[in-house]
């Protein structure tokens, strides 16, 4: 998720697949010229970087516009707007070895009624831009601290990183070209690079080679200078020998802001006989399918490469992974595949389950619950307060969390986080 689209958001994957399919003007590298200014040039002011420890990132999908009726205008009606201190709109396209649009319409052309716009102004027909951007823009006025990273990649579109390893500073280029398109420039303040996975296998395995990550995020660093933010979401696998250790993080943080490393989905109904598991627990517990799948595994693994503490943040799903076919309610159950979920089996938003099937439970720091034949694992907001404790405690820069959508209509979840 952040996903980043992971396992768990294959559904997300496809609707976002599909959408482009269906207005091939989406995969267009963009439609006007880049500002002219370089990057290292664009002032930023010294409150636009949130201190240490205060960071609150939220993933917002492009595709939310779709089936989950998830608009820029529901992060200020839920109050998130004001809790978050960056936004990373969810997913631009890598392919051809370049950034790419996902889904221009979505992004740019959507027209918005007034009950849909972030200011309650309709979109007219001749305007310059429409879509998710403009409404960002809005977003960005009612909030003028709020900063935005368009992300790039994903599980579903991480196989053309490969190409771009070959050119970083062609790659990098055409990331700043589209990102700093003039229609657009003023929404986006930095890029996020979500590679699923470097020298690893995600949806498609990578053989770039360890240094290919780091010379990568090197290009994007010179392309987009120091007047812009760059940062990256990572593999939690603290696994020896696993995706940490296939590319060169520590080597490449001299180049980022800071990590988002994906301390969730360490375990769902992929695996469709179980054991069922928590898919974000904080720290490890009797019985523990794999050691090294848990947030304080990964974080402590990060940190003894050498990498600062203030540039990693702490990752929380907002949402549950689940199994059906269970018979007990602790964790390590048996199971007989992944429990239904509203927009893909085995997955559930936390606004659903909270009331479908509440917490019974908790392990390793993090809520479990059994109801019928189902069992469910996500935090809570009292799981959420126990991994801002933990996140104080280890010196991290601050939060991320994938997705705005699964929070419910009052911000549960992010409320939590601060």
């Amino acid at each position: 998720m952040h996903i980043r689209l992971r396992p768990r958001v294959r559904f997300r994957a496809l609707v976002a697949a599909a959408c482009s399919a269906a207005l091939g003007a989406g995969l267009l590298t963009g439609i006007g010229t880049a500002t002219a200014a370089p990057a290292a040039e664009k002032p930023v002011a010294s409150a636009a970087r949130a201190a240490a420890g205060s960071k609150v990132v939220g993933y917002f999908t492009e595709w939310g516009t779709y089936d989950r009726k998830y608009l820029v205008k529901n992060i200020e009606t839920s109050g998130s707007g004001a809790r978050l201190t960056h936004i990373n709109y969810a997913f631009g396209n890598v392919t051809g070895g370049k950034c790419a649009m996902g889904d221009a319409y979505a992004a740019t052309d959507r027209a918005h009624t007034a009950a849909e716009s972030v200011d309650g102004v309709a979109d007219t027909w001749d305007q310059p831009l429409r879509g998710n951007f403009n409404q960002l823009r809005k977003l960005k006025k009612k909030h003028p601290n709020l900063k935005i990273l368009w992300s790039f990649g994903g599980w579903s579109w991480s196989a053309g990183f490969g190409e771009a390893a070959r050119n970083p500073a062609a790659f990098a280029q055409s990331c700043y070209d589209l990102v700093e398109n003039s229609r657009w420039a003023d929404v986006f303040d930095g890029i996020d690079i979500d590679w699923e996975y470097p020298n690893a296998c995600g949806a498609t395995c990578d053989t770039s080679g360890r240094a290919a990550f780091k010379n990568l995020m090197a290009a994007v660093r010179a392309t987009f200078g120091s007047g812009n933010l760059v940062t990256a979401a990572i593999t939690a696998d603290a696994t020896p020998g696993g995706k940490i250790d296939a590319a060169d993080y520590a080597g490449a943080a001299q180049y980022v802001d800071w990590y988002n490393p994906m301390t969730y989905d360490f375990f769902g109904a992929w695996d469709a006989a179980g054991p069922t598991a928590p898919h974000s627990a904080l720290t490890s517990y009797s019985g523990i399918p794999k050691p090294n799948l848990h947030t304080s595994a990964t974080i402590a693994r990060l940190k003894g490469l050498g990498i600062p503490a203030s540039k990693l943040l702490l990752g929380i799903g907002f949402y549950g992974r689940g199994w059906t076919g269970v018979t007990q309610s602790a964790p390590g159950g048996t199971a007989t595949g992944p429990a239904a979920g509203t927009y893909e089996p085995g997955i559930e938003d936390y606004k659903v389950l909270k009331t479908k099937c509440p917490a019974t439970g908790t392990v390793g720091g993090t809520a479990y619950a059994k109801c019928g034949n189902n069992w469910w694992s996500y935090d809570t907001p009292a799981t959420v307060a126990t991994k801002m404790t933990y996140k104080n405690q280890q010196g991290l820069g601050g939060t991320f969390f994938w997705e705005l959508s699964g929070d419910t209509a009052n911000g549960e979840l992010i409320k939590a986080i601060q």
